[in-house]
């Protein structure tokens, strides 16, 4: 019996394996450091839970923050538009109103006796809007354009004059506010951010050339028209926010600098006759100017509750899958799929 013993007790103990080089290291640490192979394990998951969920917690911070400050710059900017141009076709409507029902079909000739200052609050929503124009047109970059662009990465590298599009620019080129070829439109070739060139006839005066674009050529005119070869093409791009704030302001200060019919009086202040009805018929000029910004404005919306839904986009949430400890940093060299916000890729001197 007692030599069976022995025999008995190595038929009990388990294979060498795995397990037992835990065991051999869990003991091993015990008594030099105090410490279990186990706890290191757990400790080493419980910390990579621990990063995960508070990394998980700054990206739905930021997504709120980013689609809150994107909401906000987008009822502003709405609401700031819609209001001045309503007060501004109320008035002009509001003028014409009484004379329309006189007046031949002709023309309607209008005495500067008729004609009564502009309301209060048009004059302040008019001053605040162009105070608040180019601020605006920042606050659409920063809140909608960079901050529904997927590939953005705000610690690469960007050059500080990117986009050249400024309001100046827009009234140093001479815009045509009246051109159905300058109407925002989303279909068509899209704006790829290459140099579109030099100045040329077919590129300056044929916007169609090649077919429908999502953007438009901006060629610098003189007074008289003609093209201006020493300056360089600006595009317009139909798919940034920034864009159509810039272009609508534009658009609105065009329309209220230029010669009001209702300015005009009936002795013709020394004008041709040639001119006269021309000056005089304010649903051919003014009205059609209102429809238009209207189109701006509709377009502007389209757009930004589109980039509302890329917000949303950028920021869902991920899968399982890229839970898995050490999966989510291998995908991390090939894709940004397991990551919303991706890491900086580099530091800023």
């Amino acid at each position: 019996m007692e030599q069976d013993l022995p025999k008995d007790t190595a038929q009990t103990q388990p294979p060498a394996g795995a397990w037992q080089r835990i065991l051999s290291w869990d003991s091993r640490l015990s008594v030099t450091k105090g410490l279990t192979a186990v706890t290191l394990l757990t400790g080493f998951l419980g910390g990579y839970f621990q990063y995960l969920n508070s990394y998980e917690q700054k990206v739905g911070e930021q997504a709120k923050a980013d689609m809150d400050k994107a909401t906000e710059t987008f009822i502003d900017i709405s609401n700031a538009f819609a209001e001045v141009q309503t007060q501004q076709e109320n008035l002009l409507l509001g003028q014409f109103g009484s004379l329309r029902v006189q007046a031949s079909p002709a023309f309607i000739p209008v005495d500067a006796k008729t004609l009564e200052p502009a309301p209060d609050d048009y004059s302040k929503s008019r001053a605040t809007l162009k105070r608040n124009g180019p601020i605006f047109a920042r606050k659409a970059e920063i809140y909608i354009d960079w901050a529904s662009d997927i590939d953005r990465d705000p610690a690469g590298d960007h050059t500080l004059d990117q986009d050249p599009l400024t309001a100046t620019l827009l009234t140093k080129y001479n815009f045509d506010c009246d051109s159905e070829a300058n109407l925002p439109q989303f279909k068509g070739a899209i704006y790829g951010g290459g140099d579109p060139g030099r100045p040329t006839e077919e590129l300056c005066n044929d916007p169609t050339a090649d077919g429908l674009k999502a953007y438009v050529n901006l060629c610098a005119r003189r007074s008289d028209g003609t093209i201006d070869p020493l300056q360089k093409v600006v595009t317009i791009n139909w798919w940034s926010a920034k864009h159509h704030v810039l272009v609508m302001h534009h658009c609105f200060e065009a329309l209220r600098s230029q010669l009001n019919p209702l300015q005009v009086p009936a002795s013709n202040n020394g004008l041709s006759n040639d001119h006269k009805p021309e000056m005089t018929r304010p649903q051919d000029t003014g009205e059609h100017r209102l429809q238009l910004q209207a189109r701006r404005l509709d377009a502007f919306m389209t757009l930004t509750m589109s980039r509302l839904d890329l917000i949303r986009v950028r920021y869902r949430p991920t899968g399982f899958f890229c839970h898995v400890p050490g999966v989510r940093d291998a995908v991390g060299y090939f894709s940004n799929k397991c990551l919303p916000i991706p890491p900086a890729t580099k530091e800023r001197a």
